[in-house]
């Protein structure tokens, strides 16, 4: 079974999924997490966000691994180097809108996300293109979403526990500039599938979310308590 999930930053995806993948015994895939991973690469070389070319070989080097832990959490490794915090930074959060705008680097990263889904038996993506572009055809699409002001306590409060702390303002400023460009770009722009259940997360706890993803998933026959075939070792893709 493959669910696939999108919404804004902030709107609480890759938590969520983690968690919906743990009950199942899916494997979990945050799509996010690879442009951002992507995006530090990037940012490390001194590479310019508005070169095509360059973005797109840089996806095509770069050695990346998800490694899901025994706790569900994914870490993420770039070369080999565990850089699972560090692209959560500030800087990669303002820059890896414009990388994920990027054509050629969104087919790499699209196709890289089905090479691994296809590995296990089942597994839940998250992303902002997942149900209309990588998944069109997910056995079950979600789309989760949060008031502005909501999404941006949340992301405060991220940072705040990653060290890393940003007034709320700040933060506020950045989710809504975040929302704008993930809606305008030109290419896979945010928008909910018609066929997904849209669940509004402002004034759910995390528990509540999972527990309705849940039960639409085994609604449609998902059983749960299986480990997906990819779990055991880190999930890797050139």
């Amino acid at each position: 079974m493959i669910i696939a999930m999108d919404g804004p930053s902030g709107s609480g995806k890759s938590t969520v999924a983690r968690e919906v993948a743990r009950r199942l015994g899916a494997l979990h895939i945050d799509s996010g997490a690879i442009y951002r991973a992507l995006t530090l690469a990037a940012l490390e070389r001194g590479l310019p966000l508005d070169d095509p070319a360059r973005l797109a070989a840089l996806a095509r080097e770069v050695r990346l691994e998800l490694e899901p832990t025994e706790t569900g959490e994914l870490r993420v490794r770039l070369d080999g180097c565990d850089v699972t915090d560090r692209i959560r930074s500030p800087e990669v959060t303002r820059a890896v809108s414009r990388l994920a705008a990027v054509a050629p680097v969104r087919a790499q990263v699209t196709e890289r996300v089905r090479r691994i889904a296809a590995v296990a038996r089942d597994a839940v993506a998250d992303g902002r293109d997942t149900t209309t572009v990588i998944f069109p055809h997910a056995d079950l699409k979600v789309y989760l979403e949060a008031s502005a002001e909501e999404r941006a306590r949340r992301r405060a409060r991220e940072l705040a526990r990653r060290g890393r702390p940003e007034p709320y303002e700040q933060v506020l400023r950045a989710i809504e500039e975040r929302d704008r460009q993930d809606r305008e770009r030109a290419v896979a722009p945010l928008r909910i599938a018609p066929d997904a259940l849209v669940i509004d997360t402002t004034n759910m706890t995390i528990d509540e979310v999972v527990d309705t993803i849940v039960q639409a998933a085994r609604e449609r026959g998902a059983t749960g308590g299986r480990r997906p075939v990819a779990s055991a070792e880190p999930v890797e893709e050139r």
